[in-house]
């Protein structure tokens, strides 16, 4: 009896214990579908907060590019606006600004001349084509009383955006004033730009117009039409109410945010589709206000699928211990146990996934050419990239943590916090150009900082990313230089030619004097003092009018290595007896060109007398040639180790009668010639120079570019 009631009382625990085990692993089970559900959405946020970070990337590459195209187009818009804008004067230099920015999806620029109603477009390579303005012209191009276009209504530069092109359009300044227009092909412009973007494995990018046309697809057949009808037409069977909510009410209207969405399409796969997207607006255009969106997409079941299938696992498994959970309840506790495990690891190799997509788009702004920093209220360098730090000569870790003078003078790191006070004050981004010296360099830097806030709005720091724009900088040095040299040609054309009649009669009469005088006499000496300047009067008002002689020369095919080979024999002598020595590097097989061979050899001989000059006695001249394939051009770099040119003095180089030579040794033309002879075959002439690298170190202390076209 004792025996049964032991037994009964065994069943009872057994059976409450079951009951116990059951309630625990039904809750368990719920408590796991729960689980599953939050890390899933944990993990969706996560990645699309990179998304948003990939989509902010993107609109910030795509508005550095186009400001790239706007700078190009108000360069060369007032190049162009002082003069006549005949075809044949403008066509050199828009050919040259089209061969630098066509991989850019640049298709032609357009000049438009309102008074004559003609139409000239430019394309690269090709010769212009000229054509009537149609009689219905764009309203907003032209304006004027009774039709007759005399007033111009474009009174700053506009842009247009279509379904496929982008119009920049500006008014050149002048007497009739004209339009110059940019016509871009924007398929062009974006493929390079967004076909490598990636999010996860098989994410991509694409972009649409205010309109919610796209800009860019993936799928080709996308690219030029409605977003919102390509859709609907494309898989009518789905419904795109969540995505055409997301374009219309958020990215249409400017905002920044993520989302999630139902697609017919990924990556040539069709059927329903989970995606998350991220979204940014990319500002085009302040005045008239214009803006496109880039989204960056990726199915949901890349992200979360892991996750969800490894708790379906665990849930199988404890249907599976539901069976045999009164046998074995210890053992259910071992299997739960060992299951956490493996889920833990999934999660981890999960979250390891995302931290290497993470450095993967971290890794496209380490490899960013452009530098990109943060830093706190107080000017402390919180982040930076490797191009930042290696510029400076550094480590990552030997700025970061201290404060933004460490990379900057005092004034110029003065004026920056001014800046980061500004952008925490007002919380709105500010740019600013910033020149550096770096040894005997100078840099000059197009920094712009914006605001990082947090999820409250409050900025929290401050992002800068600036790039390096020298070159513009030279390149606008050059073309003022080449306006100013303009100016003095013409007046110098004017000056010689006024000289030339008196100059004449003075030769003539002395030369009168000369048959009457007594070549023994005294006056027959001076007389021939007087012939003598006279001569050299000429010659210098003859080099005045070579610089500015507009006429043709005469041109014929010409091998520079030749005209460099012939030149070294006449030089030769006169290295030897300074002891200068000739090194040279000249590139075989260079194209041949279109010039004068002994104006060209008078360029090279007026440099490399001036390199002789600035060496005196002893010093070593390297001479080399090169091809550039990008631009067509043949380069004449001519270097010497000499005293170099003092930096007050490069500005005026070009300049008619100067000279740093004593009084008597030249007369300040040299250069002034050259260029002049330069320029009119389509080339360039630079200078480069560092004062007191001579001899002693062996390096280079002035180089004088030579570029011409082939």
């Amino acid at each position: 009896m004792i025996g049964t009631n032991q037994k009964g009382t065994e069943k009872s625990i057994l059976a409450l214990v079951s009951i116990v085990a059951l309630l625990l692993l039904v809750g368990g089970m719920f408590l796991s579908l729960w689980s599953a559900g939050q890390m899933a959405e944990t993990v969706k946020q996560q990645f699309n907060e990179e998304q948003l970070v990939i989509a902010r990337n993107i609109a910030n590459l795509v508005e550095r590019e186009l400001q790239v195209l706007k700078r190009e187009f108000s360069l060369i818009g007032k190049e162009l606006a002082p003069g006549p804008v005949y075809p044949e004067r403008v066509n050199p230099r828009i050919q040259i600004t089209l061969n630098r920015i066509v991989e850019m999806g640049v298709r032609s620029i357009d000049l438009i001349e309102v008074e004559s109603r003609k139409i000239y477009t430019f394309m690269p390579n090709q010769r212009w084509i000229a054509r009537d303005m149609p009689a219905q012209y764009p309203a907003d191009a032209l304006a004027g009383e009774n039709g007759n276009g005399k007033n111009i209504g474009l009174t700053q530069p506009l842009l247009k955006c279509s379904r496929m092109s982008l119009e920049l359009s500006s008014l050149l300044e002048g007497n009739p004033p004209n339009i110059l227009q940019m016509n871009v092909n924007l398929s062009w412009f974006m493929t390079p730009l967004l076909r490598e973007a990636r999010s996860g494995k098989t994410g991509y990018a694409w972009v649409i117009d205010q309109n919610g046309n796209f800009l860019y697809h993936p799928e080709t057949d996308f690219i030029g039409k409605n977003a919102f009808d390509i859709r609907k037409e494309k898989y009518p069977s789905i419904s795109f109410q969540k995505i055409n909510m997301i374009q219309k009410d958020k990215m249409l209207m400017g905002q920044a945010g993520m989302g999630s969405y139902v697609s017919g399409w990924h990556r040539g796969i069709t059927g329903k589709i989970e995606k998350l997207i991220a979204f940014n607006p990319i500002n085009i255009s302040g005045s008239p206000k214009l803006q496109w969106f880039v989204a960056v997409v990726a199915p949901v079941s890349e992200v979360a699928g892991t996750v969800k299938k490894g708790y379906q696992n665990q849930m199988l498994l404890q249907g599976f211990i539901l069976a045999i959970v009164l046998l074995a309840a210890t053992f259910l506790i071992f299997i739960e146990k060992r299951w956490s495990g493996v889920l833990e690891q999934t999660v981890s190799e999960r979250t390891e996934e995302l931290k290497r997509s993470e450095e993967k788009y971290r890794s496209l702004v380490e490899s960013a050419e452009d530098f990109i920093f943060t830093v706190d209220e107080k000017g402390v360098l919180v982040t930076m990239n490797s191009f930042t730090a290696d510029f400076f000569g550094g480590s990552k870790s030997d700025f970061i943590g201290k404060h933004l003078s460490i990379l900057l003078s005092p004034s110029i790191a003065e004026k920056q916090m001014n800046h980061i006070a500004h952008v925490y004050r007002f919380g709105k981004s500010i740019r600013n150009e910033i020149e550096l010296s770096l040894g005997p360099h100078q840099f000059w830097i197009n920094a712009n900082f914006m605001p990082l806030k947090n999820d409250e709005k409050n900025v929290n720091g401050v992002l800068c990313i600036a790039r390096d724009i020298t070159e513009n900088k030279n390149l606008e040095k050059q073309l003022v230089n080449t306006e100013k040299l303009a100016s003095l040609g013409t007046l110098a054309a004017g000056v010689a030619h006024e000289i030339n009649n008196p100059l004449g009669v003075i030769l003539g009469f002395c030369d009168l004097l000369l048959q009457k005088s007594d070549m023994d006499s005294q006056t027959y000496s001076d007389l021939k003092i007087i012939e003598r300047q006279g001569h050299h009067c000429k010659e210098i008002v003859e080099n005045l009018l070579s610089f500015s002689r507009s006429e043709k020369i005469g041109l014929e095919t010409v091998d520079l290595n030749t005209c460099l080979n012939d030149l070294f024999k006449v030089v030769g002598h006169t290295l030897e007896m300074h002891r200068i020595e000739l090194t040279t590097e000249l590139t075989v097989g260079l194209p041949k060109i279109n010039a004068d061979p002994r104006q060209l050899q008078q360029v090279f001989l007026n440099v490399i007398n001036n390199a002789v000059s600035a060496m005196g006695h002893g010093g070593v001249l390297k001479i080399q040639t090169g091809f550039e394939r990008n631009g067509r051009k043949i380069t004449v770099r001519i270097s010497d180790n000499g005293r170099g040119i003092e930096p007050e003095n490069m500005d005026r180089i070009f300049e008619p009668f100067f000279t740093t030579k004593p009084e008597g040794e030249g007369t300040g033309l040299g250069l002034f010639v050259s260029y002049g002879i330069v320029n009119r075959l389509g080339g360039t002439l630079t200078c480069v120079s560092q004062p007191g690298a001579g001899p002693r170190n062996g390096s280079q202390a002035t180089t004088f570019t030579i570029t011409l076209p082939v």
